[in-house]
Formats: structure tokens, sequence, C-alpha cells
């Protein structure tokens, strides 16, 4: 108990006298020993690197885990799964959790439906793009986020561990300078016997060297600075074929997800389908019907205040004029000189786009007209 006491007071005795070193030498009453020029350009160059990559690893988690909160909670789970050194296991991405309401979704709607057959087919895309963005997560996480991270929690602290202790012994050093030359100055007075100034000097050359041989070991971790930035370098090459793999997946996804969409989108608005369901997306005002000779495909109605009029047109054979015929299938009364007074079965003809085109049967459909 005696031996702890004593070593609280010498050890609380040396912080004391490197605090008022370190004062002194801020308030310009003492003097500082300068550290090598090569050695104060490796610890600028350590500083620079420590927080450039705390500034990386970060924007980069930002970047993989946009949400906040979200990625607060998966740092927390990491910790606790390392802590208890369990395997983190796989987290759902957004992505996959639309592809599920999707699918929910179309369950809910009618899974033989156009729209819930379109929900299923974009969710099994959704499914997949979250499941290469778990695959893009976890290979960016392990290349490029462990690598930056086990710098700032390894190596930097070992740095920053003997920094400090190279600090202490510079400043052990300067405070045994000033003994000494403090006791050639009483010395001189004959105030003080020769045996302090040796002591005092035997106490510079321990620090000296001491200090030497810390500068050494510092010297040779910051050196080490170079050989992290190689390392940074291949990960960051892996990092950026991660993200390139993940993009052009994504790519390829979305390229056949819209091939999908258009496959579905041309059988639904194929003839004998139901136009209410999909569409002309060119002319959506109006319905395409098969042209059969004497046949006549009724125009559907429209919500507004507008009504479309279809004509259908029947040809036998296009006339060398490139005259068309076609029957209207609705009344319609003229509301100024633009446009036609037709009457109903009543037979027009219009100019065909080119005289020299041999299509036996042709729809045609005219622009609608107002009521």
């Amino acid at each position: 108990m005696d031996f702890n006491v004593k070593k609280l007071a010498s050890d609380a005795g040396v912080f004391f006298t490197r605090a008022v070193q370190f004062t002194e030498e801020k308030l310009g009453q003492a003097e500082k020993t300068e550290l090598d020029p090569h050695l104060e350009n490796l610890i600028t160059r350590a500083d620079s690197t420590k927080n450039w990559t705390e500034k990386i690893l970060k924007q980069t988690e930002v970047l993989l885990q946009p949400n906040p909160i979200d990625h607060t909670g998966a740092r927390i789970e990491e910790f606790i799964y390392d802590k208890l050194d369990k395997k983190l296991p796989s987290r759902t991405t957004n992505a996959e959790l639309l592809g599920q309401y999707m699918l929910d979704a179309a369950i809910e709607f009618g899974s033989d439906t156009p729209y819930g057959k379109t929900l299923i087919t974009v969710a099994e895309y959704q499914k997949r793009l979250g499941g290469a963005e778990r695959e893009f997560l976890h290979t960016s996480a392990v290349t490029f986020l462990s690598p930056l991270r086990n710098f700032l929690e390894g190596d930097w602290r070992t740095i920053s561990k003997e920094r400090r202790l190279l600090e202490n012994r510079r400043l052990d050093l300067d405070i045994c300078k000033a003994r000494l030359k403090k006791a050639k100055l009483a010395e001189a007075k004959a105030a003080l016997l020769s045996e302090e100034v040796d002591k005092a000097e035997h106490e510079l050359r321990v620090a000296q060297t001491e200090f030497d041989r810390q500068a050494e070991v510092t010297r040779l971790l910051l050196e080490g600075i170079s050989s992290t930035h190689l390392n940074h370098l291949r990960c960051l090459q892996d990092f950026a074929e991660a993200q390139a793999t993940y993009y052009a997946q994504c790519h390829h996804y979305m390229q056949d997800l819209q091939r999908e969409l258009n496959r579905c989108a041309n059988a639904v608005s194929a003839p004998h389908s139901s136009a209410s369901v999909c569409p002309n997306p060119v002319s959506p005002a109006f319905l395409s019907g098969p042209a059969s000779s004497g046949a006549a495909v009724p125009a559907a109605s429209s919500s507004s205040s507008q009504k479309p009029v279809t004509l259908a047109m029947e040809q036998s054979q296009l006339p060398v004029t490139g005259a068309r015929k076609a029957r209207v299938l609705y009344d319609y009364d003229a509301h100024d000189t633009s446009e036609l007074s037709l009457l109903a079965d009543e037979v027009q003809q219009s100019q065909a786009e080119s005289p020299h085109t041999h299509t036996h049967t042709h729809t045609l459909h005219f622009t609608s007209l107002h009521l």
C-alpha cells in the first residue's frame, strides 16, 4: 500500500512538473526542443491522413445508409453482435421491403388482374434490386469500410499513444535542460555543489537518450502511413469495382423489367382486348377495332363532356386515287365552318396517306368531334 502511495505521489509530481513546463512554453517563458523537420512532416501527413479518413468513412456510411436513424441503429446492432461474437444477420433492404408490399397488394387486388400481374412483375425485380443492394453493402463494408475503420481504431491509436509518449519525453528533456541551466548558474555563484551539477547532467543524458529512442519509434510508425495509403488505394479500387458491378446489375434488371412491362402492355393492348384496362397510349380517347365487312365497332363513352366519334372504314382494294370509304357510326352537327355535319350510316371518303398502298382491310381513327 505504501508503494502504491509513493508511486502515485511520484506520478503526480511528474505530471505537475510537465504541466508547468508546458504552460511556460506556451507563455514563452521556457525553451522548447524542436523536433526533426522530417519528423514534423511525418506528423503533419499523419494528421491529414487521419482527418480525411474519418471524413471519407463517415460520408461513405451516409452514402450506403442515408437514413441517420437506420444508420445509428445499424451501428448499435453491429456493435452488440460484435461484442457477443455472433454473426450479424442480413438486413432487409428498402427495395426488398417495397417488393414485399407489392406482392401483398397483388394478392389483395387479385393476382389474375392486369394490375395485380404488373405488381407481381415489378415486385420480383424490386427484390432483385434489393438483393444486389445487400450484396453491394456487404462487399463495401468488408473491402472498404472495415480497413478504414481498422486504421482509425488500431494503427492510429498506436500512433497517437506513441506521439503522446514522445511529447512527454520531450517535456522531460526540456525540464532536465532547465534544471541543468539553473544548476550551472548556481554553481557559478558558488551556491551549489558540483555534485548537483553532475546529477543534473546525468538526468539530462538519460532524458536525451529516452527522447531519441522514442522519436525513432514514432518515426517508424509514422513512415508506415505510406503503406496505409497503398492499402487504402487497393480498398478504394475494390469499392469502385463493387459500385460499378452494383449499378450494372441494377441497369440490367431495369432493362429486363422494361421489356417485361412492354410485353405486358402489348399483350393487353392487342386486338380483342379490353381498352378500358390498357388504352391506346397514342390515342387514349378512342378505341380501335378489327376491320370486318359490314361490321362497325362502337366507341367507348367518355366521362367528360366530350364524346369520341369513330369511323370504321371498309375497303376491298385501295383505289388508284388513294381515296378510302368510311361509314359514320353516330350523328354529328357541325358547330362552325371548320367541322362537318354527319349522319349515322353515311358513307364518307377520305384521302389515304399513300396512293400506292395495297392493303385490303384498314381501320382509321379520325379526330374526335366535340359535341
